[in-house]
């Protein structure tokens, strides 16, 4: 396994960008959309208070951070630091799903009986959701499939995105940003993101714990920041028990708010 000629690359190093044009031209596109969207519904106040320009902030916020997930010269590193793909990875599944979903604009209007708010509805149906991000970390986590991750082309571009757009399905979940289509209350929206963290936690824990290095490409690796490879496989498992610890406690605080609003006498049916 070829290593890189820095063994201690900076953060600037790391950070620098690269441009592939498959990645780039979707980003850009959505991007212009977005944008262009946001300046129709602001010509009126309702619309001003339905979109809050913090919600633009956030959405751009979270494709840049896609794009340096994706696009920086950090990509090239993986094999050399599990510790540094971890770190994209969870970038990718914890931080550019919410603020993805958290810039999309409030009171979106969805006919639920429409083919669109059919398909979005099987979507983002909790346990839909929960099957898809179950068999990604669990499937992508195990030796072969994450072996295959690092040392294939098309693996290790199929890991990234699948970890977003099941991350993605999950969030939408959580935060319900479409009531249209999406009926969960929050107490179940709790339940459900503790259920969610169940499988990234658990594959942390196991890392944490491991007395040997568990995947191939990293066993004879040589290790950014002059890491043995088992500090590497542990540290990648602090890096997504970390990650998770935000989803978890808002699920948490859901499930305090529903909790509070049983003790007040509401039904749990009637909480959102």
């Amino acid at each position: 396994m070829s290593a890189p000629l820095n063994l201690n690359p900076g953060l600037g190093e790391l950070l620098a960008l690269r441009f592939d044009v498959g990645v780039w031209l979707p980003v850009l596109v959505v991007s212009g959309l977005y944008l262009w969207r946001y300046a129709q519904v602001r010509r009126t106040p309702q619309g001003q208070a339905r979109w809050p320009i913090w919600k633009v902030v956030l959405f751009l916020l979270g494709l840049a951070l896609l794009l340096l997930a994706t696009q920086s010269r950090a990509v090239t590193m993986t094999r050399n630091s599990m510790a540094l793909y971890m770190t994209r990875l969870m970038v990718l599944a914890e931080v550019v799903p919410p603020l993805l979903v958290l810039g999309v604009s409030r009171g979106v209007e969805l006919d639920p009986r429409g083919a669109l708010g059919r398909m979005l509805g099987v979507l983002l149906d909790p346990w839909v959701a929960l099957a898809v991000w179950a068999a990604v970390i669990i499937f992508w986590n195990v030796p072969a499939g994450f072996n295959a991750s690092v040392v294939t082309n098309t693996a290790s571009a199929l890991l990234p995105a699948l970890y977003l757009l099941s991350s993605l399905l999950v969030w939408s979940v959580v935060l319900r940003p479409l009531p249209a289509v999406q009926q969960a209350h929050i107490g179940a929206r709790g339940w459900f993101g503790l259920l969610a963290a169940l499988p990234m936690m658990s594959v942390a824990a196991v890392w944490l714990y491991s007395p040997q290095v568990l995947y191939t490409p990293y066993a004879s690796a040589l290790c950014l920041w002059n890491l043995t490879p088992l500090q590497n496989q542990q540290i990648s498992g602090w890096i997504m028990m970390l990650a998770g610890l935000p989803a978890m406690g808002l699920a948490f605080i859901q499930l305090m708010a529903w909790l509070i609003r049983l003790a007040d006498g509401e039904g749990a049916s009637a909480g959102e």
